[in-house]
């Protein structure tokens, strides 16, 4: 019976379930909490064990994953998703650089390293517009760059921050679309889950963790077929592909490798939880 592992720093509702899909399937899934590892990374054979055939990589934190992926496979270990797929996605600018050679619909994008070339990136761009970091998740630290003058403002405030992760000035076109995006759960080279996210009451971001609310979504055929180009683009694996509506048709803006799907579940009839554990088990058996 293929062994499988799953890597947490915080069980939440995405990891319970994965773990009673699994013991539902008869499937021996062994929860382990990163935060209580350590591992010899010059001894390329010792530890591997204790992970089994394939470790799902499911830390909240970025930086903790993406390590302990490089460090798993330096092992010969597979880890769902892999270094490579985690790196690209868990930095936007990435994301957007393997997009765009892709020839997937991403929203204009430029990339400062300074607050006076930011500005210039923001006034290039055309007003309003929105500034990102290039690591994080759950909407954070995204603002609108509604005029000069409040891009002043908050590239002063980026500037006094000391971090250098946000002197690097990340600003995107800012799309017209619906107050609404769309989330699509993609399994392999198949969408097992797609929904509409809308923004909560007061917010313009659309993060269902922010108190957005779901609906499910009906794919048209040619959104499909860019979003997995989109997935494929990016490395394939278990991943959250969000998209934005606008005339023309939908752009990609975000890809997530370590993907929540508690909004997706709570309207799809789609047994999620289920596709990923198969998904892993077939890895096992290539």
């Amino acid at each position: 019976m293929p062994a499988l592992s799953l890597l947490y720093d915080r069980i939440r509702t995405e990891e319970k379930v994965l773990i009673n899909s699994a013991e539902k399937k008869g499937v021996l899934l062994k929860p382990i909490d990163a935060k209580e590892l350590h591992l010899t990374i010059t001894d390329f054979s010792k530890e591997r064990d204790l992970f089994g055939d394939v470790a799902l990589e499911r830390c909240v934190s970025h930086f903790r994953g993406l390590h302990l992926t490089a460090a798993l496979e330096s092992k010969g270990i597979t880890v769902v998703n892999s270094y490579p797929v985690s790196s690209i996605c868990g930095n936007k600018m990435l994301t957007s650089i393997v997009l765009a050679k892709n020839g997937i619909p991403t929203p204009k994008t430029i990339v400062a390293f300074t607050k006076d070339e930011a500005m210039r990136a923001a006034e290039e761009l055309g007003f309003p517009c929105v500034i990102k970091p290039v690591f994080g998740s759950w909407g954070r630290l995204i603002a609108p760059l509604k005029d000069r003058e409040t891009a002043q403002a908050i590239l002063e405030h980026r500037e006094e921050m000391g971090n250098p992760l946000y002197q690097i000035y990340y600003i995107q076109e800012m799309i017209k679309r619906p107050p609404r995006d769309i989330r699509t759960v993609v399994v392999g080279e198949e969408i097992a889950a797609s929904i509409y996210r809308y923004s909560a009451p007061e917010d313009w971001r659309t993060n269902i963790a922010r108190g957005g609310r779901a609906e499910v979504c009906k794919l048209r055929d040619e959104d499909a077929e860019i979003i997995l180009r989109a997935a494929k683009a990016v490395g394939g694996g278990v991943l959250g592909v969000d998209a934005m509506e606008r005339e023309e048709g939908i752009v990609i803006h975000e890809v997530n490798s370590t993907v929540e799907f508690k909004g997706a579940m709570s309207v799809s009839e789609v047994d999620i939880p289920g596709r990923i554990i198969e998904y892993a088990l077939n890895l096992v058996k290539r």
